[in-house]
């Protein structure tokens, strides 16, 4: 390749991904959740975690084939680690990783068992009025170690940086259901303003418990369409209800292109270009004209260098909540207009619920799948489509079709937003 074929078309680094990694309620790794996906398989399934009788939602997408305890933050390092080992395997990269970590974490908050062990140290147990006063008296006192790490933020990323030797400070994050994509946003950036060749990046969320179960169930987003569980989450049907809260991890080994083909590594596709944009229309709902999703899918496009003939595949964000599927579709009918009912749409989430904080990078690595292997992962449960929302959704069977770009999308609670284009790998 010559110089500027290493160059997109603003003169800066073309991104390759170089490796993946991916864990979700499909299974661990690639090859299992790609099978699953194409397959229509639903990971789906009633909660056994935690009692839920008493609850209006009873169904999730966690991961509960890991030997890790219960608690949201040692699952989420534990998916995290998973993921990232996978696509640290197959970037070809031994030793220390040298290059930035940028982690996308889900907000962290002191576990139920450690407040009343440590209220219970303090004598406080059963007195409701002053626990959490006595919960701040004993960690005044003397370290708890352990609580400590599980109740920091930037816990889970500075066990992978000391894991996989990552250089410098790493970046914990959270922009709501974007967080993903905004971890490999930052990838981006730092390979395009020359600070790295190479960059780390990686989402994870393993926080389905009984409190944010109940939390979501306040702001009425989960889908209450418990039997069976596999036909709860319906994306773009007319009787879609909510969402269903999942977990899971995904990694993506970012590096120059340049880098990647001096260093004879396997070139997975290309980070082409993002878009992110935000709104402070409400706390949770976004825009009702779609203005930020829409400003969000056309910088994407920009940054890309495309028009909007220049996507062949949408793998949508998709949630299955009566209003985000319809802001979804107002920002890209708006974006795409004439070209939009050429343009294959899916809903990974249809299969894997919503995996929050992961969701932005999980569908990434299944994008980056689409691409590589020529099939789109259908959108299962398909089945009444809503007349007001007019896409052509691959429906209940994969389909065979041959892309060369994608578009990610990734709209977030408090309307934050971020889109990702992903390409193949130029000739």
């Amino acid at each position: 390749m010559t110089k500027s074929a290493y160059s997109d078309h603003l003169g800066r680094p073309l991104i390759a991904v170089t490796g993946m990694g991916i864990i979700t309620s499909l299974g661990q790794g690639k090859d299992d959740n790609w099978n699953a996906l194409t397959s229509g398989v639903s990971g789906i399934h009633a909660i056994t975690r935690f009692p839920t009788d008493e609850l209006s939602t009873r169904i999730c997408g966690t991961v509960d084939f890991m030997d890790t305890p219960d608690i949201a933050s040692e699952l989420s390092f534990a998916l995290a680690d998973a993921a990232t080992r996978e696509a640290v395997s197959q970037a070809g990269i031994n030793g220390d990783f040298q290059g930035p970590l940028f982690v996308a974490a889900p907000p962290v908050e002191c576990e139920w068992v450690d407040r009343f062990a440590i209220a219970d140290e303090a004598g406080f147990a059963g007195d409701q009025d002053n626990a959490y006063d006595g919960l701040l008296e004993v960690m005044r006192k003397r370290p708890h170690p352990d609580f400590t790490r599980r109740a920091l933020f930037g816990g889970v990323a500075e066990r992978l940086s000391d894991r996989y030797g990552t250089r410098g400070l790493p970046v914990t994050l959270s922009t709501a259901c974007a967080s993903g994509a905004t971890a490999i946003q930052l990838g981006v950036d730092a390979i395009r303003q020359g600070r790295t060749e190479r960059a780390l990046t990686v989402a994870t969320d393993g926080s389905v418990n009984a409190e944010a179960l109940i939390r979501f169930s306040l702001l009425s987003a989960l889908s209450t369409q418990n039997d069976p569980p596999e036909k709860a989450s319906k994306p773009f049907n007319k009787d879609r209800d909510g969402f269903v809260i999942a977990e899971g991890g995904a990694a993506l080994v970012l590096e120059s292109l340049e880098s990647a083909v001096a260093r004879g590594a396997t070139v997975l596709g290309i980070l082409k270009g993002y878009g992110e944009k935000a709104d402070h229309f409400h706390r949770t709902r976004s825009s009702p004209d779609g203005a930020p999703a829409i400003a969000t899918v056309q910088a994407a496009l920009d940054d890309a260098g495309l028009d909007a003939s220049g996507i062949g595949y949408i793998n949508a964000h998709g949630t299955s909540t009566p209003e985000n599927d319809k802001m979804e579709y107002l920002s890209l009918s708006t974006v795409f207009g004439e070209h939009l009912p050429a343009i294959p749409v899916s809903s990974n989430k249809s299969m894997i619920g919503h995996t929050l904080t992961a969701a932005g990078a999980v569908e990434a690595v299944f994008s980056l799948l689409t691409i590589r292997t020529g099939t789109l992962p259908p959108t299962i449960n398909y089945e009444n489509p809503d007349p007001a929302i007019e896409l052509d959704v691959v429906p209940n069977v994969k389909r065979d079709q041959a892309v060369t770009s994608v578009l990610s999308n990734s709209f977030g609670f408090g309307g934050q937003n971020a889109c990702l284009v992903m390409t193949a790998e130029p000739a």
